[in-house]
């Protein structure tokens, strides 16, 4: 079966517009992006059109690349005192001679939409309500959607990304599963996926779980965005082999992408909320 990350997408952004319309102004989410990297353009344009959607007060941010670090940590500093300004994220990657974990914990956690500061991190892993990496988060949103149970569970994740696999291993624990967080490292990867309930594939090779490599009736979670060279996308794991062996498998694209960007709205809500209540 498909999870469609496109259908829960919209029932996530619905349920969220109701909410909004209980708000006594637009929530604000600003975006820092350093550089004019091709993905990140994309990426942002896919925020700036969530954004718009839901009426937020979107600002995108667009900094030269060679600008100084001193010069990112005041323009954060001057978001972090606006009250208009909900969430913030620093759109990754960002220039070589800036130090992303610096800037990335400038950010007000209470602000801190992508969840990656050192505070919000240090949370999750403590089962504490906070704000959470959008695409674990989206990963967690699609599985609860269709009722695929965690507890109790195997679940192998390839890739120990702060942004994916760290973060969704401290959730999947908090769900009481089993987690085995492989990496470049792991000895035999297959011993570790064959006995796995639920793959979590974020490595950044295309295609590289085939039907062999996983038991029946798996759950497959594909978060590699591949371009080939005929232009086309695909994800880390072969779909097409795989789709009839597993129980569920996300298709790419249209499984994991459109939840995280879902997650990013639903994040600044949680920051105004949270913010409110602190």
């Amino acid at each position: 079966m498909i999870l469609d990350g496109k259908k829960v997408r919209l029932e996530v952004l619905k349920n969220l517009k109701e909410k909004l319309l209980e708000l006594d102004r637009q929530l604000g989410l600003t975006v820092i992006q350093i550089g004019n990297d091709p993905a990140s353009n994309t990426y942002v344009n896919q925020k700036a059109k969530m954004a718009n959607e839901l009426g937020f007060n979107f600002n995108h941010i667009k900094l030269d690349s060679n600008i100084t670090e001193i010069e990112v940590l005041s323009l954060i500093d001057n978001l972090n005192n606006n009250e208009l300004v909900d969430g913030i994220l620093v759109q990754m990657p960002i220039p070589n001679h800036l130090n992303s974990k610096v800037i990335q914990n400038a950010i007000n956690p209470l602000k801190d939409v992508d969840g990656l500061t050192d505070i919000n991190m240090g949370k999750l892993v403590h089962n504490v309500d906070t704000l959470i990496p959008c695409t674990p988060e989206g990963i967690i949103e699609l599985l609860n959607y269709y009722n695929i149970n965690l507890s109790g569970k195997n679940i192998t994740i390839i890739g120990r990304s702060d942004l994916v696999g760290k973060p969704l291993a401290s959730l999947f624990t908090n769900y009481n599963a089993t987690v085995t967080l492989c990496h470049s490292k792991t000895n035999n990867l297959k011993h570790y996926t064959s006995n796995a309930d639920i793959i979590v594939a974020a490595l950044g090779k295309p295609k590289f779980i085939k039907a062999d490599d996983i038991k029946e009736g798996a759950v497959v979670i594909d978060v590699g965005i591949n371009r080939l060279e005929n232009g086309k996308l695909c994800g880390d794991v072969n779909f097409e082999e795989v789709k009839d062996k597993a129980s569920y498998i996300t298709p790419v694209p249209g499984g994991v992408g459109p939840m995280t960007v879902a997650m990013l709205a639903k994040n600044t809500y949680k920051a105004y909320i949270l913010k409110k209540n602190t």
